[in-house]
């Protein structure tokens, strides 16, 4: 294991052990925290995500943990975000009517009336632009999804994956250092271990940059 700091972000919202499982097969030992000045001291983070928009939210700041993932977002230090961790980067999430985070500008939206929810299994994800955390994937491949809710950004120039569920929606989301996802890759084989692999590798170049 290298001496990289690999914050998982732990707001009582996550899979968490599946997340730090994944990021030790790509070579790192991570540390699960909800303390905000550990989170600031890491090279690079990880925003897990399972549940309620609104109910991870008032965790997220009743942990005081909203203001430093937006200040360690803009640090430039390596971010991926993951499922319910891709929505709360939005300015807002229609579940509950709750303002979000506000790094991405956008809404979170519930998936069309008239769709099985939530949206579980194998989808495939369209790829739509490069980013050395999705480096070596296929342009269209199959990573596993559990939601009912899905990001939908205002620019889309940073809509770096679509998925056709009922409609066509934002699977993944690409702005400078950040990288969110919908599907999750701890669930989706080797490719989805593939990202991992690629942020651990991306850190570890932007530690040695700094």
């Amino acid at each position: 294991m290298s001496g990289l700091k690999v914050a998982v972000v732990d707001y009582e919202s996550g899979n968490l052990r599946s997340v730090a499982r994944a990021l030790e097969m790509a070579g790192v030992e991570p540390e699960v925290t909800g303390d905000p000045a550990t989170l600031m001291q890491a090279d690079a983070a990880v925003l897990p995500g399972v549940g309620a928009g609104d109910a991870a939210m008032g965790a997220l700041l009743r942990r005081g943990l909203d203001g430093p993932i937006a200040e360690f977002v803009a640090s430039g230090k390596p971010f991926l975000g993951i499922c319910l961790g891709l929505q709360l980067l939005m300015d807002s999430t229609d579940e509950g009517n709750t303002r979000c985070l506000g790094i991405v500008h956008g809404t979170t939206r519930k998936l069309p009336a008239g769709l099985k929810v939530p949206h579980m299994g194998w989808n495939r994800v369209a790829l739509k632009v490069s980013h050395p955390i999705l480096e070596g994937l296929p342009r269209d491949q199959y990573f596993y999804f559990v939601h009912s809710y899905y990001a939908q950004p205002e620019d889309e120039g940073v809509v770096a994956g679509v998925t056709e569920y009922g409609i066509p929606f934002c699977s993944a989301v690409v702005k400078d250092n950040l990288v969110a996802t919908q599907f999750h890759p701890e669930k989706s084989g080797a490719l989805g271990l593939r990202i991992y692999e690629n942020f651990v590798r991306y850190a570890r170049l932007a530690a040695a940059r700094r």
